[in-house]
């Protein structure tokens, strides 16, 4: 397997991530606040320059309200 970041997949994650984060009224600061993260963290992840494992990934589920479960799926139909 090669790199992820800046593939297709990855954009889509970043972009699903985003709007969850929006539609759930975060700014990435109140965001990185609830996380425990300083902003730059958010605005690495959101930015591309950084990958979201999968502990994370559950993390900003459980903070912002989706099933992570369900944005992996999504995730796998993007190519």
């Amino acid at each position: 397997m090669g790199k992820t970041l800046g593939t297709e997949q990855h954009k889509a994650l970043i972009a699903m991530l985003i709007a969850k984060r929006e539609a759930a009224g975060f700014t990435q600061a109140e965001l990185a606040d609830t996380l425990g993260e300083y902003q730059s963290f958010v605005a690495r992840l959101e930015s591309g320059q950084r990958r979201v494992d999968v502990v994370e990934l559950i993390g900003l589920a459980q903070v912002l309200g989706f099933d992570a479960a369900q944005l992996v799926k999504a995730i796998e139909a993007v190519r």
